[in-house]
């Protein structure tokens, strides 16, 4: 009975992946930048821009621009929808735990990650790992001041 649930939430994960793919958060522009970074994936083409509003260390707004596949995107879009409102440092939680999801090291952690839940399916292919986690990756090199990164 089991074995039949997997299909259809792989069925559900795909359409919040694409969902977010087609209707991008994050996509507003931003009355004032605290902090950016721009960021690459030089295996696959994915770049993207990152920047940030803040207010009393809360996250007021991101944006987010460039090309890249539905992955990469997506998960840009999940980051806008759920680092919005949050402290820099729940922010920096939760990106440290969907990366600890993508290697395996949750240690049988359970955190409530919403759509970011749609991501897991991803590590069943490394090569796109870092697709999903550009987003992730640039948001904390825009927090320690830096311009651009590569994902290698």
């Amino acid at each position: 009975m089991q074995n039949q649930s997997l299909p259809q939430l792989d069925d559900l994960y795909k359409e919040i992946i694409l969902e977010h793919y087609r209707k991008p958060h994050g996509r507003e522009p931003l009355e004032k930048i605290d902090y950016q970074a721009e960021g690459m994936n030089p295996l696959c083409g994915d770049e993207v821009k990152l920047c940030l509003q803040l207010q009393d260390e809360q996250i007021i707004k991101v944006h987010l621009e460039g090309h890249g596949c539905s992955i990469s995107v997506a998960s840009g879009s999940m980051l806008a929808q759920m680092l919005e409102g949050k402290t820099v440092t729940e922010a920096q939680e939760i990106t440290k735990h969907l990366k600890d999801i993508m290697h395996d090291r949750t240690n049988g952690k359970v955190v409530d990650i919403g759509d970011l839940e749609a991501l897991e399916g991803v590590k069943k292919f490394p090569v796109r790992i870092k697709c999903a986690l550009l987003p992730w990756t640039t948001f904390e090199e825009a927090l320690v001041g830096h311009n651009h990164v590569e994902v290698s």
